[in-house]
């Protein structure tokens, strides 16, 4: 049984390791002051510039030998031996800290207040339109 080793495509590990942040290719782009689609080739292409490198590992927050290193399945390999359904479950739990009723409550009431404003402003512009006749 023969083992093919899989080839370092920087591009591709560029790319699982900023949909793994939860960024999008645009945010990477303004970053670098490039469009979108520029992100797009780069992340299809097998070899990225040493210095192009750097900057996105800034940008994703990973040093650039740390791009070069990852490894996909030693991240699963990671989650896999940490998380379980015995002893992590309640890290997934979300606990906000204010009460989301209350500012669901905030936001009507300012929702209230802009329409009232909104309201008076037209009140203003029918009268001004009156007055000009």
């Amino acid at each position: 049984m023969s083992t093919a080793t899989k080839p370092n495509h920087i591009g591709h590990k560029i790319s699982r390791i900023r949909e793994l942040r939860g960024l999008k290719q645009e945010f990477v782009a303004h970053e670098l002051k490039v469009s979108q689609q520029t992100v797009s080739k780069i992340e299809q292409s097998e070899t990225v510039d040493q210095e192009l490198l750097e900057q996105i590992g800034k940008i994703l927050g990973v040093p650039a030998e740390g791009i070069r290193n990852f490894s996909e399945d030693a991240v699963f390999n990671i989650i896999g031996n940490t998380v379980n359904n015995h002893d992590n479950g309640s890290l997934f739990n979300y606990f906000p800290t204010f009460n989301p009723i209350d500012k669901l409550v905030e936001l009507f009431e300012e929702n209230k207040k802009l329409y009232e404003r909104l309201l008076e402003s037209e009140r203003e512009k029918v009268e001004l339109l009156r007055n000009k006749q």
